[in-house]
């Protein structure tokens, strides 16, 4: 005896909804790189189609169905970004729910990032977080898909603020003991003075078309380097000492760590397309303070580059 077919029946309620899947669906994603290890994401996801108001539910099983196919892909090396990965696997659940006329993938993926530290090249790991997006619209049998990669990374920040107050009391002290003035201008620009420190954690995402790609390491370099200085799991005496004064050399506003990842993107990304969505976070978490500080910006790659071009005139 065959049974009914539920999903496909009738709603009590007939209205369209705009998202219905499966979320924190977890795997480990394996994609390939060439001449090089794969590299291995222990990655969570979320799949949605939308429903037209003429259906009971959507068949969820195709949702893992699709998934499994895709990242087989991956290891068979067919697929060789995980943006791309989500990208696919949109495609295809049009093919599997020929009712739905758009899908979203979501993707959430931690790995490891090995790194050496700045003097005594000690090696150690990082773990990073990264996230891909893909969104498919149904497009008389071309779908329309948009794309998106980015990370989040921790590094450290000084703050400007405290450490002009603390230069002019040092200022004061030294003139008060009698240090001549050109002793002291060459104490203060080869010794930065004390200030408090955050813990910053940088996330940048770019939307992009299909057919276009970005680099994933770029975009954790653009994060790492507008902070005022990178972090590491394990520092010797002299790296300690490195990344102390790297970062109270370079002291900056969480504005400032937004605004100089913007910079960094339409220099390293100049050749996309005006279009490409840009979004950028920056959190600061104060040491003096029991808050934390927060910038954002979102722009399209044109408007920033209009906006930096005004501002060099």
């Amino acid at each position: 005896m065959e049974l009914p077919d539920v999903q496909s029946s009738l709603p009590e309620v007939r209205i369209n909804l705009t998202r219905v899947g499966v979320k924190n669906v977890q795997k480990l994603v394996e994609v390939a790189r060439p001449g090089k290890r794969p590299v291995v994401f222990i990655s969570k996801f979320d799949v949605f189609v939308d429903l037209p108001g003429s259906l009971k539910g959507a068949n969820l099983s195709r949702n893992f169905e699709v998934i499994d196919d895709v990242l087989q892909q991956a290891i068979d090396g067919d697929v060789n970004e995980i943006e791309e990965l989500c990208s696919a696997v949109a495609r295809k659940l049009l093919d599997r729910h020929e009712y739905a006329e758009r899908t979203e993938v979501r993707m959430r993926s931690q790995f490891m990032v090995r790194r050496e530290t700045p003097v005594s090249e000690t090696s150690c790991h990082e773990v990073v977080n990264v996230h891909a997006r893909a969104i498919a619209q149904r497009n008389e049998g071309n779908p329309i898909i948009r794309k998106s990669i980015g990370a989040e990374v921790t590094g450290m920040t000084a703050c400007p603020c405290a450490q002009n107050i603390m230069k002019d009391h040092a200022l004061h002290v030294l003139e008060n003991l009698g240090v001549e003035e050109e002793k002291i201008e060459a104490f203060l620009d080869e010794v930065p003075m004390a200030t408090h420190n955050q813990r910053g954690r940088g996330f940048l995402c770019i939307e992009i078309d299909d057919d276009q790609h970005i680099s994933l390491e770029k975009i954790i370099k653009i994060l790492k380097d507008s902070m005022s200085a990178r972090i590491y799991e394990l520092l010797k005496r002299g790296d300690e000492s490195y990344v102390v004064m790297e970062a109270h050399k370079n002291p900056r506003f969480v504005e400032d760590c937004v605004r100089e990842m913007a910079r960094k993107v339409i220099a390293q990304f100049h050749d996309l397309p005006g279009d490409s969505v840009v979004t950028i976070k920056q959190t600061n978490e104060e040491s003096i303070h029991q808050h934390n500080a927060y910038a954002e910006r979102k722009a399209t790659i044109a408007e920033l580059v209009s906006e930096m071009d005004k501002g060099t005139l």
